[in-house]
């Protein structure tokens, strides 16, 4: 039985992919706050990845986006309801994002940090350690 590479590295490489999109969305709204009329987004992160794992491993490895390199599409973008909506009609509330965009680069790290310990240990494995 084989084992591809990335089906040792488990449900972290997927999570850290979507994790770099929702920061690049989530920087997008933060950056926006003060345009007038812009309205937030983001994607169901759960959603993204229950279908990014229910792939086969045989990914493409082609394409010019982080998440076509790995295989993934591109979640399916909302627009996040508001709190209240600024007289503009922006609907960028920052608590909200700064929240957000700390607890998704906390996880983010959290799954680097998961990856880079499983990837020691298949480096133990391969150096006969």
């Amino acid at each position: 039985m084989t084992l591809s590479l990335r089906d040792s590295l488990g449900v972290h490489a997927d999570a850290l992919v979507l994790r770099e999109t929702r920061n690049t969305v989530l920087h997008g709204n933060i950056s926006n706050a003060a345009t007038p009329g812009y309205k937030a987004r983001d994607f169901d992160f759960t959603a993204a990845l229950r279908d990014a794992t229910g792939r086969s491993s045989d990914l493409p490895l082609e394409g010019g986006t982080p998440e076509a390199a790995h295989g993934l599409d591109t979640p399916d973008l909302g627009f996040r309801v508001p709190v209240s909506m600024a007289l503009d009609g922006n609907t960028v509330d920052m608590g909200v994002e700064q929240v957000q965009f700390s607890e998704n680069t906390l996880r983010y790290q959290a799954s680097l940090d998961l990856l880079n310990r499983r990837i020691s240990g298949l480096m133990t494995a391969i150096k006969g350690e």
